[in-house]
């Protein structure tokens, strides 16, 4: 209990400014709170805030400090809450990442609306379609679409998912229809850029096996909309998730092709790193999509 306090006096005086700010709020003397980060110091080793008579400020180390200090007691407040008579009750800032396609259209609107259930809860979202190393720039979760690499992260599986070879009727009637995935190396394919997150290239089952293809083509693009875009004006084909192009064939506007080719289903997942605890904010979020994700018309309304 006694590294706790020091934890939360330090905080105090780093946001309030002073000793006697940060004293004042919790009803101690200054000199308490001056003991207390004399103590937390003498136990690190190290100097956390430079002390003047005008002004307080943070060392190199006492920046860094600073961080965790509010992730680890926002995370035992958290803790509290979820066990307290009063029921459960998320605090923080939840940093998010997810495609872009797929999160202007499947998580942007949850996100709003997990805020207003949980208004004590903060979120970023980044909406991106290259894999965003998740621990490296300080995201607490991704929501990924398709078969994810081998790595140290922690993934639950939020969903199905299925992609579909796809072009337009015009598209066909120029250039022919495949009948064999090998037939896409004589077709203009349009592709994701390789900073993007469909790294093996397109799934197909070819002999009871799903073997990548990466085909090539005259266009690729970083942003899978713009390869949507790009398939319905009749530039090529396309390989899309259901999801997205689903209404489309209804349609036909589009069509599917190498149907009988069609790799199983893969998933949507929402990844995070490996923590001995997560936040209740982040369990409290992946159990919202979960739950919305198994409803058969959440995806009905958006497709």
């Amino acid at each position: 209990m006694d590294k706790l306090k020091q934890m939360e006096s330090f905080v105090a005086v780093a946001s309030k400014g002073s000793l006697t700010a940060a004293a004042l709020a919790e009803g101690v003397a200054p000199a308490i709170i001056g003991r207390r980060l004399d103590a937390l110091e003498a136990r690190l080793g190290v100097k956390l805030l430079v002390r003047t008579t005008r002004r307080i400020t943070l060392t190199h180390e006492g920046s860094a400090f600073l961080e965790d200090c509010q992730r680890l007691l926002a995370d035992f407040a958290n803790a509290e809450a979820s066990v307290s008579a009063g029921g459960v009750k998320a605090s923080g800032h939840l940093r998010i990442t997810a495609p872009a396609g797929f999160g202007r259209r499947h998580v942007a609107p949850l996100v709003a609306q997990f805020r207003q259930q949980h208004n004590d809860v903060t979120i970023s979202l980044n909406l991106s379609d290259r894999v965003v190393d998740l621990a490296g720039e300080g995201f607490d979760c991704a929501v990924r679409v398709g078969d994810l690499p081998d790595s140290s992260l922690i993934s639950v599986r939020l969903a199905d998912n299925r992609r579909l070879c796809v072009a337009t009727p015009s598209y066909l009637n120029r250039r022919g229809t495949p009948k064999l995935p090998a037939d896409l190396a004589r077709h203009d394919c349009l592709m994701l850029s390789s900073d993007a997150s469909q790294t093996r290239g397109w799934a197909f089952r070819i002999k009871d096996e799903v073997q990548h293809l990466r085909p090539g083509g005259p266009l690729d693009c970083s942003d899978g909309q713009v390869l949507h875009d790009w398939c319905l004006a009749g530039y090529g084909i396309a390989w899309r998730s259901t999801w997205e192009v689903e209404a489309e064939i209804a349609a036909g506007t589009l069509v599917e092709v190498l149907r009988e080719f069609a790799a199983p289903p893969n998933g949507i997942y929402a990844v995070f790193p490996q923590r001995k605890h997560l936040p209740l904010r982040l369990r409290l979020w992946i159990d919202y999509l979960k739950h919305h994700y198994a409803q058969p018309g959440f995806w009905r309304v958006r497709t």
